[in-house]
């Protein structure tokens, strides 16, 4: 099943996507609880999906407003090398704010203070079912489903400190596609799944997401080894290499810039720099 957050009227909703249209669900979860129901009934099969959207639908952030969202850094070993580090025994984490995000054909805004904008494309995991000390054995159980994410990152703001988080939350600056594809639709973990990012029409990063360390399975376990999952949450599994920042020279997103970002089977997103 393939399912779409849009906008109509100033409200978030969702739909079903069948045979390329869209049939309305109602109005997006507006909470975890609301989003765990939602779960509920696309695993018993008991969604019933109403009319058909007419027209061009306005793409929205598939998150309820108290979603998490949770990021792995250095999930790639040749991205880990890239940035002269060794690939990790236990991820890199951070998190995003729900400022920094913005949906699927939104303009990414140049901020005054870096013009060291780069792109990074990952898979992006959608909770269904919450918990805590979730085996790694149980831990797909707790997929909702899977999108697509371009975590893009203003990198001397990366670095001004000892964490990430300044150059991973400028604002609007993490688009997330709109669409969600149930795990049914990949194979099981969403491995073997090509993640591309294209820049003006020139691949810069062209991996496999069976190059990740940390599966999506081991991922889940181990966040939820500190932290509570809700359905709803989101998490971010790292990029590959071939970002902009480890080239010679570095290649940094300018205004007039597209960007795309594609998983095989999930997705595809866009977005214009500036």
């Amino acid at each position: 099943m393939r399912l779409a957050a849009y906008r109509k009227n100033g409200q978030s909703r969702i739909g079903v996507v069948e045979n390329g249209s869209l049939r309305d669900l109602g109005a997006f979860p507006r909470d975890s609880v609301e989003f765990g129901r939602l779960a509920d009934e696309v695993a018993a099969g008991t969604l019933r999906p109403g009319a058909a959207v007419d027209g061009v639908r306005e793409p929205a952030i598939p998150a309820a407003p108290d979603a998490r969202i949770i990021c792995i850094g250095l999930n790639y070993a040749e991205h880990a090398r890239e940035g002269g580090r060794e690939p990790p025994d236990y991820p890199a984490f951070f998190f995003r704010i729900d400022t920094s995000l913005a949906p699927n054909g939104a303009r990414v805004p140049v901020p005054e203070v870096s013009d060291k904008l780069d792109y990074e494309a990952e898979l992006l995991i959608v909770i269904g079912r919450g918990g805590r000390m979730i085996p790694e054995d149980k831990a797909l159980e707790h997929v909702f489903g899977y999108g697509v994410f371009n975590d893009i990152s203003l990198r001397d703001y990366q670095r001004k400190g000892g964490q990430w988080t300044p150059g991973k939350n400028f604002d609007g600056t993490g688009i997330v596609g709109d669409e969600i594809v149930t795990p049914d639709e990949v194979p099981s973990g969403a491995t073997g799944l090509g993640v591309r990012a294209i820049l003006n029409g020139k691949t810069m990063q062209d991996a496999n997401t069976d190059d990740m360390i940390f599966t999506v399975a081991r991922s889940i376990a181990i966040v939820s080894e500190f932290m509570t999952l809700r359905p709803g949450d989101l998490i971010a599994t790292g990029t590959p290499s071939g970002v902009g920042y480890a080239r010679t020279p570095p290649v940094w997103m300018k205004p007039g810039d597209e960007i795309v970002v594609e998983v095989d089977r999930v997705g595809r997103i866009s977005s214009v720099i500036g």
